[in-house]
């Protein structure tokens, strides 16, 4: 054979291999894709249902509105798929029971340490609230949202955090993350 031919065959040859490598790199691409486009589609109430039941077995409710108990937090998560909005949203305490000077201290945290959640009133009520695009909303977001509107009611009168952790320039102290970091563990666990 000559070495024209030969050549002829390895171009063949390698050409072949591409088509076949190709075609595995293609298959390879065309799973991973599909699996994440289910990731990657938009947040709905059926999607936050499956994900509030890992987290909560006993979760209380239905499509747009779940009640659940974390650690004897009464945690509410409320969506409108038209608004294409969702919160959660955690009771504190009575708002007369909030004196001027720990009115101030909230404004404080939710400067630099409470981050995604905020404290908020409405009804009377003193509220940590975590609120956000639902059709954006990634799985890992929502548990973090979740983490720190729970994370926020639990330190009220402590530490005012969220457990994320703090933006410096504010007033704010260092703060614990015992109960942030145990919530996402047990969401990540799902």
């Amino acid at each position: 054979m000559n070495y024209v031919m030969r050549y002829l065959l390895f171009l063949m040859f390698i050409s072949l291999c591409a088509s076949c490598l190709n075609q595995d790199v293609a298959n390879k691409v065309s799973n991973e894709t599909a699996e994440e486009q289910s990731l990657n589609e938009p947040m709905n109430n059926t999607r936050m249902h499956d994900l509030l039941q890992r987290i909560d077995p006993e979760l209380q409710g239905q499509l747009g509105s779940w009640l659940l108990e974390y650690e004897s937090l009464q945690v509410q998560v409320i969506t409108d798929e038209e608004a294409d909005r969702m919160r959660v949203i955690v009771p504190i305490t009575k708002v007369e029971d909030v004196d001027r000077e720990e009115f101030i201290r909230l404004m404080q945290a939710n400067f630099d340490s409470v981050l995604d959640a905020r404290y908020s009133v409405a009804n009377g009520v003193l509220w940590s609230a975590f609120i956000h695009p639902l059709s954006i909303l990634s799985d890992e977001e929502f548990i973090s949202g979740l983490a720190q509107a729970i994370t926020a009611a639990a330190t009220y009168g402590s530490t005012y955090s969220s457990g994320a952790l703090i933006f410096r320039g504010g007033d704010s102290d260092e703060q614990q993350r015992d109960y942030y970091e145990s919530i996402i563990e047990k969401g990540l666990k799902i």
